[in-house]
């Protein structure tokens, strides 16, 4: 279920209670929800997610993606979580794909290269396709 981008971060589709105990065994100290609350009547709330990372020690944000796209907020607010993070992150949205995206922009808007933000995404089984043009246009912002 997790899926490993990076030595340091993990995403997955919708997590409960008792993948933060799977991702505490794997050195997850940040827990990262992309998921809009109430997308969906069976998703496990935020709070729910918040409440049991507290409880394994773990810290949590919410940076709540919508499936229409990204806005720059999103990317300050995940770089903000990771800024002097130490530990693995596990993002998670519906599917991982949101989670993956968001990584992607915000990697590429540091300067990261789109070729290998795309072969990393794919490598995980996520495809950057769809944002692959705003990757190259960061990228060039963030050299």
């Amino acid at each position: 279920m997790l899926k490993q981008l990076t030595p340091d971060i993990f995403v997955a589709p919708q997590i409960g209670v008792e993948t933060v105990d799977a991702a505490k065994a794997l050195g997850v100290t940040l827990i990262v929800n992309n998921r809009p609350e109430g997308e969906a009547p069976d998703q496990t709330p935020g709070d729910v997610i918040e409440a049991a990372a507290k409880a394994a020690g773990m810290d949590y944000v919410a940076i709540p993606v919508s499936p229409g796209g990204f806005a720059p907020w999103q990317l300050d607010a995940l770089d903000e979580a990771l800024k002097g993070h130490d530990g693995k992150v596990l993002c998670y949205c519906r599917s991982g794909t949101r989670s993956t995206l968001l990584w992607s922009l915000a990697k590429a808007r540091a300067g990261g290269k789109p070729d290998e933000i795309a072969e990393t995404a794919a490598a995980a089984g996520y495809d950057v396709s769809p944002i692959y043009e705003t990757l190259h246009a960061l990228s060039a912002q963030g050299r």
